[in-house]
């Protein structure tokens, strides 16, 4: 991350395959738990950058879905291959945001990494994915892998405490080569959910501790939209 003048430079969304950059109405700072430091910040999106990632990925959501499960899952593969590859890089941005231990640390990744090679498969459409921050890679990787397999396209909406390693596995998303707009990144809290629960999602899956899942099906609920806690 680079700095300026003005603090931490914020983390950018991720959509149809590269950085997209928002002027929001405001920021979250990102806190080193260990330090009290803001060590970055992400825009507080809305309304209209859910509908910018939503049709991202709902324009190509067709073309990933015409895929055989074999060619989605060499998809995964090359994605895991490159996380495996950057482990320690992971491992570090995850302490840096939430004070796991080196240990926790490496065990997130390895559950990640086991997600993006599993087989469980989801249903097709568009899905979006709300991660909390007690597992905000593993939790990011079960959820979307399940319905990558199955021909979803995906837009995760992570924890604006912990955003950069589910931002990191976007950008290596397309260092592996795979679709643009396959898989999407909106950054923010509530309002950026409910932007989510208002644009054009098929449904929402929620992975995270159980007391903010309800509070975020509640949300989906009152859009009308499909959600379920992963896992559960």
């Amino acid at each position: 991350m680079e700095f300026s003048a003005e603090g931490p430079k914020a983390i950018p969304l991720w959509v149809n395959g590269h950085a997209y950059l928002t002027v929001a109405d405001g920021f979250y700072d990102v806190v080193d738990p260990a330090s009290g430091e803001a060590i970055y910040r992400v825009p507080l999106c809305g309304a209209d950058e859910a509908a910018e990632v939503v049709g991202a990925a709902r324009a190509a959501q067709p073309a990933w879905a015409a895929l055989t499960v074999e060619a989605r899952q060499a998809c995964l593969d090359a994605l895991a291959e490159r996380l495996d590859g950057y482990a320690g890089h992971f491992a570090k941005l995850l302490r840096k945001e939430t004070g796991f231990s080196e240990a926790a640390a490496q065990a997130e990744v390895a559950a990640a990494l086991a997600a993006l090679r599993g087989s469980a498969v989801g249903e097709a459409g568009v899905v979006a994915v709300v991660v909390d921050a007690t597992h905000p890679l593993a939790g990011f990787a079960e959820a979307a892998a399940e319905a990558l397999r199955g021909g979803a396209t995906v837009v995760v909406k992570p924890s604006p405490k912990a955003p950069s390693a589910a931002y990191a596995l976007c950008e290596l998303s397309a260092r592996a080569e795979w679709p643009a707009g396959v898989l999407n990144l909106m950054q923010g809290d509530t309002a950026a959910i409910q932007g989510l629960c208002a644009a054009a999602i098929d449904r929402l899956v929620y992975a995270g501790e159980p007391v903010l899942g309800a509070q975020v099906g509640a949300l989906a609920a009152a859009a009308g939209k499909p959600w379920a806690m992963q896992g559960a």
